[in-house]
């Protein structure tokens, strides 16, 4: 099975379709639709970041 993009990766093509013009707008907290705060924590768990950090430990910078 193919991996999708997470939701870092929707947000960030979404602000580039607002910059270009789409007429589209960010959803406020809260809103139905909008992601949860749970939806960033499961988010943060799969994140590159954390990876390296598990892999390298907490001494070296990460972008």
């Amino acid at each position: 099975m193919a991996k999708r993009p997470g939701l870092y990766a929707n947000i960030h093509a979404k602000r580039k379709r607002i910059k270009e013009g789409s007429g589209e707008k960010m959803r406020k907290p809260g809103e139905a639709g909008a992601p949860t705060a749970k939806a960033f924590k499961q988010s943060a768990k799969t994140s590159l970041r954390n990876k390296m950090k598990k892999k390298y430990g907490k001494k070296r910078q990460y972008a």
